[in-house]
């Protein structure tokens, strides 16, 4: 059995939105990730093109290649500042109140796993989806450059397992790719701590200092897991009852409040994707909606349902 991909190579994205939540700034939300793809997708369909409107993007990967987070922190500040652009000045010459939008450039590669498309139509696709590309927005960034589109096959067989490995690494390389590690939290909550306190007890930074026999004293940073651990944001859930909205835009479609799901994830090395680290079901996030508890969310193909705050 076999999977095929479509890669999309180093994405150079200027200001993508680093607000991932509302109480997290950095890395952009997997729901910004997942839904370029998804654009992607209905854009394709939208052509008059019969032999790509049975394309289906199941799954994505990421890598992120670079990350420059716009902050500011002077020599003896203790916290950092968010480097924001000035609006326009009015009419009387005073510049207009605004909400500060943190944003950050990065260097991806998104590995996207398709089905449906027979693959004489390879080159068709690589084709548009590198016209649709430069015509878009990723995670409200403005795309600046990117190398030509790839397909490639991954197969799941174990004759062929470890050039399939090697495939996908090259691909993502050099890079880190973005796992989820809610099993961190979960470990947590079984010893008696809430949502919250879980995901602090893992992500804050401790100092210690210790003093030998002769009084010197040595200074030691450390975290509880070892590892990029960091919170990502992975969804909603709904917090009101599904009804129509005042003046909505999409006039057919329901609406209701929804608040922001977080959980931990994990920035590994790409070459950690082997059969004794990380398979490629780690990797690969998807939408997955849990109607019954009012969830909307994106996760890893090996995980099950989430922890939520």
């Amino acid at each position: 059995m076999s999977k095929r991909f479509l890669v999309l190579p180093h994405l150079k994205i200027h200001n993508a939105n680093a607000m991932s939540s509302p109480y997290t700034i950095g890395f952009p939300a997997m729901t910004a990730w997942l839904g370029a793809v998804h654009a992607i997708q209905r854009k394709m369909h939208a052509l008059d093109m019969p032999e790509l409107n049975c394309v289906q993007f199941v799954a994505t990967a990421i890598s992120c290649h670079d990350f420059n987070l716009q902050t500011y922190r002077g020599e003896n500040d203790y916290v950092s500042s968010i480097v924001s652009t000035a609006n326009p000045l009015d009419k009387d010459g005073n510049r207009p109140a605004f909400v500060e939008e943190a944003r950050c450039h990065l260097e991806v590669t998104l590995l996207v796993e398709m089905r449906g498309l027979n693959p004489d139509h390879d080159a068709v696709l690589l084709e548009q989806v590198e016209t649709i590309c430069k015509t878009m927005k990723f995670a409200s960034g403005d795309l600046l450059a990117m190398q030509k589109p790839q397909c490639f096959k991954f197969y799941e067989d174990d004759k062929y397992i470890v050039s399939s490995y090697q495939k996908v690494v090259r691909h993502l390389m050099l890079g880190h790719v973005l796992i989820e590690r809610r099993d961190l939290m979960v470990a947590e909550m079984q010893q008696g701590a809430d949502a919250l306190d879980a995901m602090l007890n893992q992500l804050k930074i401790m100092h210690r200092a210790t003093q030998d026999e002769n009084g010197k004293v040595t200074w030691t940073t450390s975290r509880k897991t070892k590892g990029w651990i960091v919170p990502i944001s992975v969804g909603f859930q709904g917090i009101s009852t599904l009804e129509k909205a005042i003046e909505q835009r999409d006039a057919d479609t329901p609406h209701r409040f929804a608040e922001a799901v977080l959980t931990l994830g994990e920035f590994v090395l790409a070459y950690k994707i082997s059969d004794s680290d990380y398979s490629i079901e780690d990797i690969l996030w998807q939408y997955q909606a849990d109607i019954k508890n009012d969830l909307y969310l994106c996760q890893t193909q090996s995980s099950t349902h989430p922890v939520t705050l």
